[in-house]
């Protein structure tokens, strides 16, 4: 019996990408309209690398579910997502994030900075003494 298929058992290997369901705050009295709320927030979330690249977000009628909102208003903000080039999706698949260049950049800060670039460095200090150290 170990052989037969059962739908009651966990796949063995899941081939789908880990889900990611940004957290987003919705302000009904603000001037700025939901899905574009919708949109600032996984945005902000996408460039400041809080996201993964390749990561699902979650359909429009789960995310529409989970932030109370109509699904088109979702949809007008994937679009928006799709629009700057942060997410690119296709049918039946979901959205998915786009590597942008400030991670790459994220990624090398350390380097950057051990590197001590830029070399034209200032160095000053304050009324106690402290030394105060500009990089320009």
């Amino acid at each position: 019996m170990d052989n037969e298929k059962s739908h009651f058992r966990e796949p063995l290997v899941s081939r789908r990408l880990p889900l990611f369901v940004p957290p987003i705050v919705l302000d009904r009295t603000s001037p700025l309209p939901l899905h574009g709320q919708i949109h600032r927030q996984i945005a902000q979330a996408i460039r400041e690398c809080a996201i993964d690249y390749e990561a699902r977000l979650p359909s429009t009628r789960v995310m529409a579910k989970l932030v109370g909102v109509s699904r088109n208003t979702v949809l007008a903000a994937y679009d928006d997502l799709a629009a700057d080039d942060l997410a690119h999706g296709e049918r039946g698949s979901g959205m998915r994030i786009n590597a942008t260049r400030e991670k790459t950049l994220h990624g090398l800060r350390h380097v950057i900075r051990a590197a001590r670039y830029p070399t034209r460095v200032l160095t000053l200090s304050d009324p106690d003494g402290n030394p105060l150290i500009v990089n320009f």
